[in-house]
């Protein structure tokens, strides 16, 4: 797969996979203000690939997730799971793409944590006794199974974006998409949430500015700027390419 960036070209090499998840092609995006926010953006995810979205703020990280359940629509190609998102398939999309928001108070409005995790799947439709199931799976994968009785808005920022986690799981999605999971972690509830994003077996894109937990858990890296992509590749090759990232506002862990 090709890299590029200002004053060098460079090629690194993606480990081959099968059964496409996510596939973008040429996607162009500007807000009503005139702003360009994404410029003819190509991404393809595997089954299986764990992939971290890295750059400076203002990059079109947020923009670009955002297109991908549908929440806004640019110009250009976007199918998951091999549907292409339109208004027909948008409510199969928006269950296989699992959105979770960096703050958890955003997703997390019901008076219990049994209730939040249930909301989802409640309302598509499913009958009593499987979104019981879909809650005790989603709260096990995330080991917070006791705090189904639990109180949403008393849990610590850490125990939130769990269940946050949780009410996108009890969707049962093909692409989990998290943006900024550590940021306001102490550093136990930092590690959890490493260990978690590790364990799970799904497909993942991951928008953070915490390189260290890019390191250690996400083993292809995209990095963004000004609405583009400008490098693609293992993480352990475009990490160790300090001017790559100096010159796109990173700093190596």
């Amino acid at each position: 797969m090709p890299v590029t960036h200002q004053k060098r070209q460079q090629v690194l090499t993606i480990p081959p996979c099968e059964g496409e998840v996510l596939t973008v092609g040429k996607l162009n995006f500007a807000y009503p203000d005139g702003h360009v926010a994404l410029r003819d953006i190509n991404l393809n995810l595997c089954n299986g690939d764990k992939v971290a979205l890295v750059g400076p703020n203002g990059a079109g990280k947020s923009t670009l997730m955002l297109h991908l359940n549908g929440i806004l629509v640019g110009r250009g190609e976007l199918m998951v799971a091999g549907m292409p998102l339109d208004e027909k398939n948008l409510p199969y999309i928006r269950a296989a793409v699992g959105l979770v928001f960096q703050n958890p108070d955003d997703q997390l409005f019901s008076p219990t944590v049994f209730e939040d995790v249930a909301f989802g799947p409640l309302h598509m439709g499913l009958p009593e006794e499987d979104v019981r199931a879909r809650v005790e799976t989603a709260l096990g994968q995330v080991y917070m199974s006791e705090y189904r009785d639990r109180l949403s808005h008393h849990l610590s920022v850490g125990e939130k974006k769990r269940i946050a986690i949780a009410t996108v799981l009890a969707m049962d999605p093909q692409i989990l998409i998290l943006d900024e999971p550590s940021a306001g972690l102490d550093p136990r509830a930092r590690r959890s949430l490493i260990n978690l994003l590790r364990e799970l077996p799904i497909t993942m894109l991951v928008s953070s500015h915490d390189l260290a937990m890019v390191r250690e858990v996400f083993p292809r890296m995209v990095i963004m700027d000004r609405g583009q992509i400008v490098a693609d590749g293992l993480t352990s090759d475009l990490m160790e390419d300090e001017a790559l990232l100096t010159l796109h506002g990173l700093e190596k862990p």
